[in-house]
């Protein structure tokens, strides 16, 4: 990317965070890393605070802030960022849902699929804090203790869907993997007879350092800056070598994500945010290689997941 694409990149994520007054500090940590991303991917020493100096003063059109952006490719990657940015506090509102479809003109992208991509990814962002309706659980003094072998295999089988989404090339694939790390909290906690709602679940990944937008936007930027920085048979994609590793850290994170969390709640909850950091990072080193005996399920798994209805596979979780 050109600095001048880079600059125009990151106005279009300012925007979007403008849009509804950028009110949530997690949208503001979104813009910050895309910042960092595109700096490091391509190099360029962006000036965050002359763009947004220069959007806060000038208030440019959106049509004057997206010229530079001259490739579908490039286009592209500017609207799925600011659906990103816009997304990042799981919920969208009015404003930004206008914004969003103004940006779409103003980029010359179709209608029909951009906005199809930004309803589905505002259903993956809900499903990220909206925890299933169930009966009451017994609770934890009463309830029979769980199958441990269950457990370990729904953890290892959310580590591969996971592991198995980020070999894929489209970005929304990326934005299922942290609704179903929270989907598997939320079962892990119920076997052991605490339900949680989405809010306990979000507050539980950021503790280890697992947040919702830090981690999102790390999967989302390092899939899309991939496909426009890198080149892959004389096209547009990541290597493979990048793929491997981006579905690696997915696979690691889940997989010692369920561990820590099956070790808190069996353990009454009683473990402090220090104790579960520290219990985190030996399973994280862990899970990085055990992901590689798993290599062929998830290659497997890649394959028979349906892109087009993946809020359905959030729902089945």
């Amino acid at each position: 990317m050109s600095e001048a694409e880079q600059r125009a990149t990151l106005a279009v994520a300012l925007m979007a965070a403008f849009a509804d007054g950028m009110r949530d500090e997690r949208e503001r940590t979104a813009v910050e890393a895309l910042v960092g991303q595109l700096n490091g991917a391509a190099g360029g020493r962006l000036d965050v605070a002359a763009v947004y100096q220069d959007l806060t003063q000038r208030k440019p059109d959106i049509a004057e802030v997206v010229k530079p952006l001259v490739t579908q490719q490039s286009r592209q990657f500017a609207y799925e960022t600011a659906v990103g940015v816009a997304h990042a506090d799981g919920a969208t509102t009015d404003a930004e849902s206008g914004f969003l479809a103004r940006l779409a003109t103003a980029l010359a992208l179709p209608a029909a699929a951009a906005q199809s991509y930004a309803e589905t990814s505002s259903n993956m962002a809900s499903a990220a804090t909206t925890m299933p309706v169930v009966a009451a659980a017994p609770s934890p003094a009463t309830r029979p203790a769980p199958d441990a072998a269950a457990l370990d295999t729904s953890i290892l089988n959310a580590a591969i869907t996971n592991a198995a989404l980020e070999l894929l090339p489209e970005s929304l694939a990326s934005m299922a993997i942290i609704p179903l790390q929270m989907k598997l909290v939320y079962r892990l906690g119920l076997a052991y007879g605490y339900e949680l709602d989405g809010s306990s679940v979000k507050d539980f990944l950021a503790t280890l350092g697992v947040g919702l937008t830090a981690q999102y936007l790390e999967q989302f930027g390092r899939k899309l800056l991939g496909g426009l920085l890198g080149s892959v048979a004389g096209g547009i994609g990541r290597s493979i070598g990048q793929q491997a590793a981006s579905s690696g850290m997915a696979f690691a994170s889940t997989w010692a994500l369920g561990q820590v969390a099956r070790q808190y709640y069996a353990g009454g909850r009683t473990l402090d945010a220090d104790k579960l950091r520290a219990a985190f990072g030996p399973l994280l080193s862990q899970a990085r290689e055990l992901g590689t005996r798993y290599a062929g399920q998830i290659q497997q798994r890649a394959q028979g997941i349906d892109l087009s209805n993946l809020p359905a596979l959030i729902g089945k979780a």
